[in-house]
């Protein structure tokens, strides 16, 4: 197909449509109820990926469609609780594969609200702060941030600086910072990691969690702008200049660092999934356009060179699928690790960024059209790359597993 233009003849590609590629028939026998729930996430995003693509265009959170997420029922990232729908972990990754294989903006919105802030109430919350807010985070009725990172301490998150002073009536004033925190200036609320500051008190100088309504006085949460990278959901720089919270803020499951270690672990098997989902796009956009696009008079699919590229990419998208469905398996049995989870997250988005590179190669100038999927795609990986652990802090992680020692700092 083409479409004329005076002088010349700009040839169309189709290259963003789902090819279920599957090449060894990793998902051709899951059950029933997870195809579902597949399915209902790729109508989902199917049915917003105009909005979200113009969103990434014009840096812009359509919270909107973060909303309609809730309402159809997707915002729950296999969060076990009796207030919403049960899910199994196959069926969880299922749906973040297919959210970030559309549009990695709609990926990162899942793992915000549902595997940050959803899942620390629902592990950590008291009982009044689980009827509260679990219904309202996973309806997005109250968009729900995860405060832990902060302007020196992203990799060395336990070194954090924030701090939250007890009151003799038992309420705290909040001070400090967080940066790179998604739905941080969103109007809801910020699950806050600070410590304690209370002479004394058992819990002093200790992590712990707090719940902060971002209309509190002194909280300013302020988009982060020129990013190149997730451009359609904002992360936020916020400001602490002292917020006093009641003492029913403080969420009573978190009580140190580990705590809040929990909630990433479970988390990066969402990113490694989300890293699939991208993988998947990428390589499905180049084997569409190597059966559509033709140079020196044949389809470059017929060269050589592009089979075995495309080969190659298959091979690496296949091991990442692999690396998932057992991942599910191990979840489902409770037999899973933290560092089976930081290696997942190591390998998938390592491969996923060398999948999306071959891609961009592939497509020649055509790649850099943002129509065309691959260098959203592509940016939108470096994203996840760094999120909830560098690769460098996932090495770590295993590094000290296998070896019995530990080389961070």
């Amino acid at each position: 197909m083409s479409t004329s233009f005076p002088g010349n003849q700009q040839s169309a590609y189709q290259l963003t449509d789902a090819q279920d590629i599957d090449y060894y028939g990793v998902f051709a026998d899951i059950p029933q109820a997870d195809r579902t729930i597949w399915q209902r996430a790729r109508d989902f995003a199917q049915a917003h990926v105009e909005t979200m693509r113009q969103g990434w265009n014009d840096h812009h959170y359509p919270l909107e469609v973060a909303q309609a997420m809730g309402k159809a029922g997707l915002i729950n990232d296999g969060v076990d609780h009796p207030a919403i729908e049960k899910i199994s972990p196959l069926a969880a990754g299922l749906v973040n594969m297919e959210l970030s294989r559309v549009d990695g903006s709609l990926g990162t919105i899942l793992a915000v609200q549902a595997g940050l802030a959803l899942r620390t109430i629902a592990m950590f919350g008291s009982e009044d702060q689980q009827a509260q807010y679990i219904r309202a985070i996973a309806d997005v009725e109250i968009p729900a941030a995860f405060g832990l990172t902060e302007p020196d301490h992203g990799s060395d998150s336990t070194g954090l600086s924030t701090t939250a002073t007890r009151q003799d009536d038992g309420s705290y004033v909040i001070r400090g910072s967080k940066r790179w925190i998604g739905n941080g200036s969103a109007g809801g609320i910020t699950i806050t990691f600070a410590r304690v500051n209370d002479e004394g008190a058992e819990d002093h100088a200790k992590v712990r969690g707090f719940i902060v309504p971002q209309d509190a006085q002194g909280y300013t949460g302020t988009p982060i702008r020129h990013k190149g990278s997730l451009r359609a959901i904002d992360q936020a720089d916020i400001f602490y200049d002292d917020v006093q919270i009641r003492a029913d803020a403080l969420i009573p499951g978190v009580k140190s660092f580990c705590n809040v270690s929990q909630v990433l672990y479970a988390t990066r098997i969402g990113v490694a999934w989300s890293a699939l989902g991208h993988a998947t796009a990428v390589f499905e956009s180049a084997l569409a356009y190597a059966t559509q696009r033709k140079q020196f008079g044949k389809y470059l699919a017929e060269h050589q060179m592009i089979q075995e590229r495309l080969t190659r990419m298959l091979s690496e998208l296949v091991s990442m699928q692999l690396y998932m469905v057992r991942i599910a398996e191990l979840e489902s049995a409770g037999t899973l690790q933290p560092t089976q989870a930081a290696l997942a997250k190591y390998n998938n988005t390592r491969v996923a960024r060398r999948i999306a590179a071959d891609a961009r190669d592939m497509l020649g100038g055509n790649g850099i059209l943002i129509a065309n999927g691959v260098i959203q795609h592509m940016a939108d990986i470096e994203g996840i790359h760094t999120y909830e652990g560098t690769e460098s802090i996932q090495a770590l992680l295993v590094g000290r597993d296998i070896t019995g020692y530990s080389a961070f700092a």
